[in-house]
């Protein structure tokens, strides 16, 4: 989705830059940028009158090992967490991908932007069916690596993490001989010819996957208002569905959790999966429900955790 903002009339300027906190990598960077733009259009302001408010995030700084060894989502989201509370900064903006499923009660997802391209991008091989056999897949994701092992259990799972640029020179040094990325990040840096995207309907994204969302003080009703001018409703609703999903799941970063949203009119369908970490086992269930209750997606957890099997249920303990 790529819709513009329909522009209104110009709001009054604030008496400073509205400030907006984001992470310092590139594609973080990119997506602040898409943020100030569409806030700005859509209040006839200009570009002066946001801020961007960059932070070195925990996450960006460990690369050596995967994330849910090491503090799991929080890690992208603690240092702007504070900022927000410290009133640093009026609103953070995130890849919603990489946000825990619960968040401090005195925090909210005010906006979320159009949905991008949902998509896994598959470089190095023109599909996962011409991969060499025992070719080394770099990622840290476990989704990814269960997906690909289920897939292609004669595959070697090795460890990537860094940003897209950091990948990307891994896979040219030669450390894996394929990796995964998400079409929405290499769309936002310029990189959409870059790999082969995955059909979503074979090879299901991750919750969230492709959506920018701005959080904010749940007292800052001001801030609130602001930002309400740029959510993009059926977004909302698919990303609201996807992380009740999450949290009826009891999902960690170490639970292999797949799922595609579609929109049917004012209905939402979703198809999630679970995997067990090695790819051994796939459990999938289906669900569709009205827009406004995204709620019911946890009937949908409900029912894959009846269906699953020891070795994937046993991964399914808690929530990040």
């Amino acid at each position: 989705m790529t819709e513009t903002p329909i522009p209104r009339s110009p709001a009054s300027l604030p008496s400073r830059p509205l400030r907006l906190g984001t992470r310092q990598s590139p594609l973080a960077m990119a997506q602040a940028i898409e943020t100030r733009a569409r806030l700005c259009a859509a209040h006839g302001w200009p570009e002066s009158a946001v801020e961007l408010v960059p932070v070195v995030a925990s996450g960006d700084r460990i690369l050596d090992r995967p994330l849910a060894e090491i503090g799991g989502k929080a890690l992208w989201t603690k240092e702007l967490d504070v900022w927000l509370a410290d009133g640093t900064i009026d609103a953070a903006v995130h890849s919603m991908k990489d946000v825990e499923t619960l968040r401090p009660a005195t925090l909210m997802i005010a906006a979320i932007l159009p949905r991008a391209d949902v998509r896994d991008v598959l470089i190095g091989a023109a599909s996962v069916g011409v991969i060499p056999p025992g070719a080394r897949v770099g990622t840290s994701a476990p989704r990814r690596a269960a997906q690909m092992l289920h897939a292609r259990p004669d595959l070697t799972v090795v460890s990537f993490r860094g940003n897209v640029a950091t990948r990307l020179g891994k896979l040219d040094r030669g450390e894996a001989d394929v990796t995964l990325l998400a079409a929405a990040g290499l769309e936002r840096l310029g990189q959409g010819a870059v790999g082969t995207p995955l059909d979503p309907q074979n090879w299901l994204p991750a919750p969230a996957q492709g959506a920018i969302g701005i959080e904010c003080l749940v007292a800052r009703g001001d801030i609130v208002a602001l930002l309400a001018a740029i959510d993009h409703a059926p977004s909302h609703a698919a990303i609201r569905a996807e992380r009740a999903l999450l949290a009826g799941l009891g999902g960690t970063c170490h639970s292999p959790i797949a799922v595609l949203t579609r929109h049917a009119g004012t209905r939402l369908h979703l198809t999630a999966a679970l995997f067990s970490p090695d790819g051994a086992h796939r459990v999938e269930a289906e669900a569709d429900f009205a827009t406004d209750q995204p709620e019911a997606a946890a009937e949908l957890a409900a029912r894959l955790l009846a269906a699953a099997p020891p070795a994937i249920a046993m991964h399914f303990t808690g929530v990040d």
